[in-house]
């Protein structure tokens, strides 16, 4: 059974940043896509950022320039460096992966963002 390990969530203040990361385990085969969605209570979950196997990416309009989603070294490893930080980052943070027909989730990890 697949499953997506994340870490790096935590509080920060406003205008500072923090490194989200996440990696596929127990997964032979490699993932088509991953990438990092959030939610806040009362609301749907939202795309924030998404890469390929051949590191095409796709960011949300409202962090553009401020967030930049990689792929990391090791096989099925994804990472979200998130700079100037705002208040309105706060929410859970989700990763996410794809293979073919297959769409995996992590527990999600917190990012609040004090003002």
């Amino acid at each position: 059974q697949v499953q997506l390990v994340e870490s790096g969530g935590g509080l920060v203040q406003a205008g500072g940043s923090l490194r989200l990361s996440c990696a596929a385990i127990r997964s032979i085969l490699t993932m088509h896509s991953m990438g990092w969605y959030r939610q806040v209570p009362g609301k749907q979950r939202e795309l924030v950022a998404t890469i390929t196997n051949d590191d095409n990416t796709n960011y949300a309009d409202s962090i553009k320039g401020r967030f930049t989603i990689s792929r990391g070294n090791a096989k099925n490893t994804v990472y979200l460096q998130m700079n100037s930080l705002e208040p309105e980052d706060t929410a859970i943070y989700y990763c996410n992966a794809i293979r073919e027909s297959l769409t995996y989730w992590g527990q999600g990890t917190q990012v609040t963002v004090s003002s």
